[in-house]
């Protein structure tokens, strides 16, 4: 991710890029705890399509806008965000909780971030769980929670350590590497590996997130030509293995086990990477792309094809944040080499939109750049999107999020199915409607034990019944009943369940009630 703290393009293109990192959707609450999801006017796009935003943390780049803030200060930012986010038809956050060794949430084994509170160590006033309060919030609209983990980076600042004793680069100095400036977990030392993984599983099982999401932090990106420090694990642990191989290896290792681990212990918990956004060069691997920059497997030792090979992930979600043309790594030679090497896990293509923050030049001083990509990822037959970051939507006043809410975004999608994590739907529901003041209340058997989701659909009388058509959506909810306000005409309607992994239930029986 582009920014000083997050690793980054700026060590592959020739020209620098900026780093410099609302209102309330107006929705229909029906109960207290489900905002159901009301679609908009608008074109009609892909009913699954992952629609997701980055949410960084380190440094205060997306949330919370500054340390220090009060918990309801907090609370009230990030609610902003989700609720914006969620008129302008997104379906997913992704939410940095750990982005230096430290936690946005009560941790055993690491202390709450001094982005939170301006203090490592220090929890917010008055003491709340913010982990817990996001998950619930981003649940309560519909939408999916990826909790997403920095692994490797230890302190922002080698010269620098805000952390207590006790924590593990006060404890364990031989798991840490000073490097570039910054201090990094030892990838080539297995104790390193295993707190890692242990810190990562600890979310797993105490929180209902749907997703571990990690970026394209693995080993760091090569600074001025100096060599990366972990010559004594190399000879420690190498195995008569080059240094290259092994580094790999070390990071293969904790992808498999990571993945693993996670689906042991809750086996509909998602795993996802966004890795830098080349592979590969052609010139090094005939298999690689026609780019000419640094790549995962060469200088960040992360071979993502491999993991896709193994079916370690469940979705990639490559950073593309180059234009079309550019001359290092073009998006329109990027966009169709991972998606002819995505295999069998999901692709979401990442996109730049921060790109567009002061942009004064072609092509980022304006929304068309970002919406030719969206346009050709969505010919190329990906799963989705994940902009980097949210905060730079706030910031661009380029009309590109009146573009996405009423050109691109402007019907209700959900999250593509994992057959491989689960391919049962639940049961049909069963439907009933009825004339009410104001509109058609429809209302339906379901499971309410299971946390079901319903997908409602609206039929002209003399029009044909298609599930697959998001532009009949007219509303996601979790509650058993809606009320439609729409009158004046008769509809037929038909009502599906959803369980977590977005698997549809066959269609209700149809219903039809005429408005009052």
């Amino acid at each position: 991710m582009p920014s000083r703290y997050q690793g980054c393009i700026d060590y592959l293109c020739p020209e620098p890029l900026n780093k410099e990192t609302l209102h309330y959707f107006y929705f229909l609450l029906v109960s207290l705890f489900c905002i159901p999801v009301v679609a908009q006017a608008g074109p009609h796009a892909p009913k699954r399509e992952m629609r997701a935003v980055w949410i960084a943390t380190v440094g205060n780049i997306d949330w919370p806008s500054k340390p220090g803030l009060s918990a309801q200060q907090q609370q009230q930012e990030f609610l902003n965000q989700l609720n914006f986010f969620q008129k302008s038809g997104f379906n997913t956050v992704v939410v940095q909780v750990r982005p230096a060794a430290d936690a946005f949430y009560p941790s055993p084994y690491e202390p709450w971030s001094k982005y939170l509170t301006g203090k490592q160590g220090q929890p917010p006033f008055p003491k709340y769980d913010p982990l817990e309060f996001m998950i619930n919030e981003t649940h309560k609209r519909n939408m999916e929670f990826h909790a997403w983990f920095n692994p490797y980076r230890a302190l922002v600042s080698s010269s620098s350590n805000p952390n207590p004793p006790g924590h593990a680069t006060r404890e364990h100095p031989d798991w840490i590497i000073n490097y570039d400036g910054k201090s990094y977990f030892d990838p080539g030392n297995p104790d390193a590996r295993e707190y890692i993984l242990k810190v990562i599983l600890d979310v797993v099982r105490r929180y209902d997130i749907d997703a571990v999401h990690i970026d394209d932090y693995f080993y760091p990106y090569p600074a001025g030509g100096r060599p990366f420090p972990d010559r004594a694990s190399y000879n420690r642990y190498n195995n008569g293995q080059s240094l290259e191989d092994w580094r790999r290896g070390n990071v293969n290792l904790f992808i498999s086990q990571l993945n693993t681990n996670i689906k042991k212990e809750k086996a509909w918990v998602k795993f996802g990477v966004s890795p830098f956004g080349i592979w590969r060069n052609q010139k090094d691997d005939p298999e690689g792309s026609a780019t000419r920059g640094s790549s995962c497997y060469d200088d960040l030792y992360s071979d993502i094809l491999l993991w896709i090979e193994r079916k370690w992930v469940d979705y990639v979600a490559p950073q593309l944040y180059w234009e079309h043309g550019h001359r290092v790594a073009p998006y329109d030679v990027l966009l169709p080499w991972w998606k002819q090497h995505s295999g069998q896990r999901q692709l979401y293509i990442g996109l730049g939109v921060y790109r567009m923050l002061n942009a004064t030049a072609s092509p980022w001083n304006s929304p068309n750049e970002i919406l030719k990509q969206i346009r050709a990822a969505r010919q190329a037959g990906t799963d989705g999107f994940i902009f980097y970051s949210s905060s730079s939507f706030s910031k661009i006043r380029l009309g590109l999020t009146d573009s996405l809410q009423q050109n691109y975004f402007g019907s209700i999608a959900i999250p593509p199915a994992m057959p491989w994590l689960d391919h049962t739907a639940p049961a049909a529901p069963v439907l009933m409607a009825s004339g009410a003041n104001g509109g058609v209340l429809l209302q339906w058997e379901g499971n309410t034990k299971a946390q079901q989701r319903y997908l409602i659909y609206r039929f002209d009388e003399d029009e044909k019944i298609d599930l697959s058509d998001a532009g009949q959506i007219i509303a996601l909810t979790r509650n058993n009943s809606f009320l439609d306000k729409e009158g004046g005409r008769s509809f037929r309607y038909v009502v599906t369940a959803l369980d977590r992994l977005w698997n549809e239930s066959a269609p209700s029986n149809t219903a039809t009630a005429a408005t009052p």
